[in-house]
């Protein structure tokens, strides 16, 4: 037994010896943890929060480009809980967002979700807002006062404190209401600007396109799937991305909205300012071959692995 043991010790060290030493993970836009973002969730469920699935989209194209982010909802009550099986308001019950919103946390609770009064802009590199009813309903008054709704006061400081910083700010869904209403002259799509029915699916929420234009901003149009115009517009000049995804209603075409946002994700990231600080892979994996030859000089490392 001990024999075989040092064997096979021997044959893993021979096959990692051989091999590139690199534990650094390698996004299109940066390496892992050198990008920070901020996460602004509402709730947890479509009608009266944030969208699940806009919301596992967005950490897991952050993630598998390169960043760190932390998610922050606000502490207080939200509107109404709905019935997501009826699709009406359930009496008698509340829910508080923050407690809602953690459900996305994958059990850290408070070391991954935060009071949305704790955002520090300086903090972070980019903003995203996930989309979902939560954003008309919990992060503004839009679902009542329309054009001249209010913003939650948190909402409103971290869109204006971003956008004074030069910093991106990434929209889905819905989300575009909340920026065109506190900040001058930006562009931005929600999808089509009818209700034009497809064989995929249809528009029925093209009456906020036209009150955000309402608003004072530009709107374009956009497919929420890769197509020859891309799923999202990226407004250069105010570092503004956004993209339609659930505006567009479909039953079964999920991927395209995984797509949408990933393409979202990207340009938060390519406008970010410490995506173009990452230090090369090249030099990474460099530094850990060097140290890998110390290891194995000084006989630790890989052969304390395979004990």
């Amino acid at each position: 037994m001990l024999a075989s043991r040092t064997i096979l010790s021997k044959q893993t060290m021979a096959v990692l010896s051989r091999q590139p030493v690199c534990s650094v993970h390698q996004g299109d836009y940066g390496n892992w943890g050198n990008t920070n973002i901020a996460l602004v969730f509402s709730g947890c469920g479509w009608w009266d929060g944030t969208d699940v699935h806009e919301g596992v989209y967005t950490m897991y194209h952050l993630s598998r480009n390169g960043a760190r982010f932390q998610m922050f909802a606000p502490n207080q009550q939200q509107m109404h809980v709905m019935d997501h099986v009826k699709k009406q308001p359930s009496s008698g019950e509340n829910r508080n967002m923050m407690m809602e919103a953690a459900r996305f946390s994958h059990g850290q609770g408070m070391m991954q979700m935060q009071d949305l009064s704790k955002l520090d802009v300086n903090s972070f590199d980019a903003v995203i807002f996930p989309g979902g009813h939560g954003i008309i309903k919990n992060l503004s008054s839009f679902m009542k006062d329309g054009k001249d709704c209010k913003l939650h006061s948190d909402v409103e400081r971290v869109l204006k404190e971003f956008h004074r910083s030069r910093k991106p700010i990434g929209l889905a869904s819905m989300a575009p209401v909340l920026a065109c209403r506190v900040l001058p002259s930006i562009e931005v799509t929600m999808g089509y600007e009818r209700d034009e029915n497809t064989r995929w699916g249809n528009w029925p929420h093209t009456n906020m396109v036209q009150t955000v234009k309402s608003m004072g901003a530009r709107h374009n149009v956009r497919e929420p799937y890769i197509s020859f115009q891309s799923c999202s517009y990226v407004d250069e000049k105010n570092k503004v991305v956004s993209t339609p995804t659930f505006m567009w209603d479909t039953e079964y075409h999920y991927h395209y909205i995984f797509d949408g946002i990933g393409n979202m994700v990207k340009h938060v990231m390519r406008m970010s300012t410490k995506s173009h600080e990452a230090p090369s892979l090249q030099s990474s994996c460099r530094h850990l071959r060097i140290k890998h030859e110390e290891q194995k000089t000084s006989g630790s490392g890989v052969q304390d692995l395979v004990r």
